[in-house]
């Protein structure tokens, strides 16, 4: 039987980059490479009904063994990667036992990692470490949860005596674009109440999410051969940069911590003629959110007074709301996270997420779904990390919340 650090690192050497740009579901056709791995080693565990559609959304039951009445419960976990860094070719390395100094992880580049720049692997000396070789992201963010759920269930399946309610178990395209629940079929999955298993230090668990919108600036320009621009041009880069500048610079992601939201503005693409600027906006409280839109449109205002109407064009759409809304009527299923945390005497952190799961949408979609650490830390970037101990545990937290509602 695999490890569940043999799982992550086979799981990771599989592309599953997801595409912003696309419009298809899902976004990269090569995150069914996954998905089919999946398929076969949930087949050839035992596991039942399972099934993956036109869509890439896998699914899979683990049959109750008891007769007495226990509620459906679920797992659930992403299968694709950000696209904010490559995720082909990842060449994991392992640190057997991290000293506590820098890692140096890649000789010929010369990357590497700090504890003055990264405080939080001091925590981890003494134990292994699966890094990056500095020219991909890792992966971690959501393979660990995958691998952990896979375990999980292997676990079970090759142990008969232990007693169990049913457990339903989703693999979701997409979520690192925000799209992973567009399609989950939520009837179909038939849980009561589910838990991603999706990044996180040891220890953490998340009923709170940020609210979040994306706002697409396009600006029109004007294109005159500058010798004879006098009056003439309107250059959509710059006027782009007049548009960022107007935002408050303090409500940046650079400058915000716990629960203050942000504006961030992470794709510009543009000519003189034309300029695309992408921003996502994120607060814990809707209201702020609100406002925060507003200074947006405020700004789109401006320059179109300035300029003439239509050099602006604003588009802001709604992504996902805090999921704490819908957590809170059913806050017993955080209890029974929390209690299975420490029980393997883990410390439970219970912080808001500065981000958003696809729990955040499946629990508007009548999934009430927090979150459970994997243990990855610095996800998205060439600075990814995870360390083995941590996603064993959460192994182990996937068992206990398991054994916990068998003995309600």
């Amino acid at each position: 039987m695999p490890t569940v650090k043999d799982r992550f690192i086979k799981y990771i050497k599989i592309n599953t980059t997801s595409d912003r740009d696309s419009e298809t579901c899902p976004s990269s056709s090569f995150q069914f490479d996954l998905a089919r791995v999946l398929e076969n080693e949930l087949r050839e565990m035992g596991m039942q009904e399972v099934s993956l559609d036109d869509n890439c959304y896998l699914m899979a039951t683990l049959p109750a063994n008891t007769d007495k009445e226990l509620p459906v419960i679920g797992f659930i976990a992403h299968l694709d990667t950000s696209p904010d860094m490559s995720g082909e070719n990842v060449n994991p390395q392992i640190i057997s036992t991290y000293d506590g100094g820098e890692i140096l992880l890649n000789r010929a580049l010369d990357i590497r990692m700090s504890p003055a720049e990264f405080p939080e692997l001091v925590k981890y000396t003494g134990q292994e470490l699966i890094t990056t070789d500095g020219t991909t992201l890792l992966g971690a963010d959501d393979k660990a949860g995958v691998a952990a759920i896979m375990s999980a269930m292997e676990y079970l399946v090759t142990h008969p005596e232990v007693k169990h309610g049913k457990v339903r178990i989703g693999f979701t395209p997409d979520e690192e674009i925000g799209r992973g629940a567009d399609l989950f079929d939520v009837a179909k999955f038939g849980a009561e109440y589910a838990y991603t298993i999706d990044g996180g230090e040891l220890g953490e668990l998340e009923y709170e999410t940020f609210n979040a919108a994306q706002a697409v600036v396009t600006i029109h320009g004007r294109n005159v051969h500058p010798g004879v621009a006098k009056n003439k041009m309107i250059n959509s880069m710059l006027v782009g940069m007049e548009f960022n500048a107007m935002l408050p610079v303090n409500e940046r992601p650079e400058y915000t911590e716990g629960r203050e939201g942000f504006i961030h503005l992470f794709l510009v693409s543009g000519t003189v003629e034309s300029t695309k600027m992408v921003y996502i906006i994120r607060d814990h409280d809707r209201a702020l959110l609100e406002k925060r839109k507003h200074y947006l449109m405020d700004a789109a205002t401006v320059l179109n007074h300035r300029l003439g109407e239509g050099h602006i064009e604003l588009e802001i759409k709604d992504q996902y709301y805090n999921m704490r809304e819908q957590i809170e009527p059913v806050f017993q299923i955080v209890e029974t996270a929390r209690e299975a945390i420490l029980s393997l005497g883990i410390k439970p952190i219970i912080v808001p997420v500065r981000g958003g799961t696809d729990g955040s949408r499946l629990s508007y979609m009548g999934l009430p779904t927090p979150n459970i650490f994997t243990g990855g830390l610095y996800a998205h970037g060439k600075y990814e990390i995870l360390p083995t101990r941590s996603l064993e545990r959460s192994v182990e937290v996937i068992l206990r919340i398991i054994d916990l509602v068998s003995k309600k």
